[in-house]
């Protein structure tokens, strides 16, 4: 057996990756590494705690991710702190985690000789123009981070860039879409709009809503993740993950209120976010020429409607909240 560790892994992504890998990928024996802020929730792994072993801690540690990343074969960082408006509000945190902590995991994969994969995000690009419909990110697009949080991602990635020439370390890269399915945080987009209507109250859109994002479902992102460290070139490649699942908020907001039972224009706009990216669009053709890869899940409305049923399903892990969240919003006009 292979020892995994995996940072950031009882937050929304990160979580789902432990599931899907405990699920599929019976080789590996699995570490998990997390600060358990307001995005890592332990009750994410509590049906497989005892399947695991969890570390409460901070990838900024020097000491901690020494001694982890020393006893381990393969290291996924997932670990980032990820929400666009709380980096408007407060960067430090950002700045701290994405690139101190990235460079704490990088510094300790390169004494120890390991092997690092990498996770980013399609939001170190920029964004691209709404009426342009074949332009989409490739390996090759330039980054143009928008905001705190894509910035730092972007910085993130050019150290694991640097750290394999300097150093020589084995690393790949992900750079995925917007993910959605089981055990997002609420304050996300989708998410956010399902507990508003299961809560009675009024869904909120930014703006117009006409941004474009091009959704993936979360087990097809962690599926690429394997291939990736199953088949992937170790000399820093960077791989593109996507399903072709351009659509608008407004769309998916419009599609939520149908599929739960409401009318598709019970919702209200609200202030938009500043410096809101239009377009976001993967081009992954390298990941499936190259390591042949496929997605499994690419109707949007069943997914949208099995993830609708969990957090049906799963009241109280979301419920304690949801108040919380939506003061906050209340009280930036969102």
């Amino acid at each position: 057996m292979k020892n995994i560790l995996i940072t950031g892994g009882a937050g929304f992504i990160g979580s789902n990756f432990v599931h899907y890998t405990l699920k599929n990928h019976s080789e590996y024996q699995i570490t998990v590494l997390d600060k358990l802020t307001y995005a890592g929730n332990i009750h994410n792994l509590e049906t497989v705690l005892d399947k695991i072993e969890f570390i409460r801690g901070d990838i900024c540690d020097r000491d901690l991710v020494d001694e982890l990343v020393a006893k381990t074969d393969i290291i996924v960082h997932f670990a980032a702190e990820s929400h666009n408006d709380n980096s408007l509000k407060n960067p430090w945190p950002f700045i701290e985690t994405n690139l101190v902590g990235t460079a704490t995991i990088l510094e300790a994969v390169r004494k120890h000789d390991k092997r690092l994969h990498h996770i980013s995000t399609d939001e170190v690009y920029g964004d691209l123009p709404i009426n342009a419909p074949n332009q989409k990110f490739t390996e090759s697009s330039p980054y143009h981070g928008s905001s705190p949080y894509s910035s730092t991602k972007a910085g993130s990635d050019l150290l694991v860039q640097a750290w394999v020439r300097s150093f020589g370390i084995k690393a790949t890269l992900s750079n995925c879409s917007n993910n959605y399915g089981a055990y997002q945080h609420i304050e996300k987009f989708i998410p956010r709009q399902i507990t508003n209507i299961l809560s009675n109250l009024t869904p909120k859109l930014y703006g117009t809503g006409e941004q474009v994002r091009d959704w993936i479902n979360v087990d097809d992102h962690n599926s690429a993740v394997h291939t990736i460290l199953e088949k992937g070139d170790t000399n820093g490649q960077m791989y593109l993950i996507g399903a072709n699942g351009e659509q608008s908020n407004k769309f998916i907001l419009e599609t939520i209120l149908e599929l739960m039972g409401k009318d598709k224009n019970d919702y209200e706009h609200v202030k938009d976010r500043a410096g809101h990216d239009q377009r976001y669009a993967i081009d992954a053709d390298k990941l499936r020429a190259e390591l042949g890869w496929t997605p499994k899940y690419t109707n949007i409305r069943e997914g949208l409607k099995n993830t609708i049923k969990w957090y049906q399903d799963n009241d109280a892990w979301w419920r304690n909240q949801k108040a919380e969240v939506e003061q906050e919003y209340a009280r930036n006009n969102q």
